[in-house]
């Protein structure tokens, strides 16, 4: 595991495969450059080990499983799902690939569980172009019309999405049911529809539940997408989650896999729901434990022997106290 203690160094380098082999101690860069292209493993089963440890650590009942898109700007046209397209990153149309990843939210922390490249129309439409990249030939591309014109104006409800900074956030809400997804999963599933009282601006959301739920419900899931945000930052500052020069289909997942892996690694060692800090100190957060974490890592070419054990710097802040 690389976990950056500079990241200006870290974007510096570009987060370069050779870059990263002399940060562990390597001679050279081809065992890394053959851990994510040639190497014989799959990254869906170890999201699916990532899923398993986040549920062993931070498991709740009342967790929300949050998904959202985060762009990467590219140059060229290679790189596989790059071409001009609109990127929340930077707020508008750029040559960039376009990645939906899930998290597990919950009050005592969150997680990045899986992730998906967007695949555009045009490489959808481009068999010789999938198949340069490496895009397997079942991948294909689902659109969803937007419903909200048809809704009547009794379908809408002002519902507040959660407190932020200047108080509640409240929005106009609707929402429609969908037909089943083709998974193995019942449930219910829904389109839920956010319109901005002020300029009348829509976002929209695909939602699912295992039994019937309220209107208010799915607004307030909705209302927790800010921990999606929260860890997109963590995982491109701490563990290169974008900075990468992979092109093809395959060392992309590999290497989003192994950053999901490190961001989890760094959640569940923050959380403190089963070991609460000693009285008058406050909780490490992700992005505070990774320098700690970085500086007393063990690199395996500097190791002898079955046993590797390695324990972050402690490190703890005290809690601010009012003036007397």
């Amino acid at each position: 595991m690389v976990v950056w203690t500079d990241h200006d160094a870290a974007v510096a380098a570009g987060y370069r495969v050779d870059a990263i082999a002399e940060h562990a101690g390597n001679t050279g860069p081809d065992g890394m450059q053959e851990l994510l292209t040639r190497v014989k493993w799959d990254d869906a089963d170890v999201r699916a080990d990532v899923r398993e440890f986040v549920g062993d650590h931070l498991g709740d009942a009342a967790a929300v499983l949050v998904i959202d898109e985060t762009g990467d700007l590219k140059k060229g046209r290679h790189t596989v799902g790059v071409q001009r397209q609109y990127s929340g990153t930077a707020g508008k149309i750029e040559n960039c690939q376009v990645a939906v990843h899930l998290v597990y939210a919950t009050d005592a922390g969150h997680a990045m569980l899986d992730t998906a490249l967007y695949l555009p129309k045009s490489w959808c439409d481009d068999a010789e172009r999938r198949a340069e990249a490496g895009v397997p030939e079942q991948v294909r591309i689902y659109r969803v019309d937007a419903l909200a014109a048809g809704l009547p104006a009794t379908a809408w409800q002002r519902v507040s999405a959660g407190r932020g900074a200047k108080g509640h956030r409240y929005y106009d809400w609707s929402f429609t049911a969908l037909p089943h997804a083709p998974d193995a999963h019942g449930g219910h599933h829904w389109l839920l529809i956010r319109r901005n009282r002020r300029n009348g601006e829509l976002a929209f959301y695909r939602c699912w539940s295992p039994e019937p739920v309220p209107l208010r419900n799915l607004v307030l899931v909705a209302g927790r997408r800010w921990e999606i945000e929260e860890s997109f930052q963590a995982a491109k500052t701490g563990s290169g989650l974008v900075q990468h020069q992979n092109r093809r289909w395959t060392s992309w997942h590999r290497w989003t896999t192994l950053a999901i892996l490190a961001h989890a690694f760094l959640a569940a060692a923050t959380n403190h729901r089963s070991r609460p800090d000693p009285t008058g100190l406050i909780a490490l957060t992700v992005n505070e434990l990774r320098p700690g974490w970085s500086t007393r890592q063990c690199r395996p070419s500097q190791v002898a022997g079955p046993g590797l054990s390695c324990r972050p710097h402690r490190h703890r802040r005290l809690r601010h106290r009012p003036r007397r």
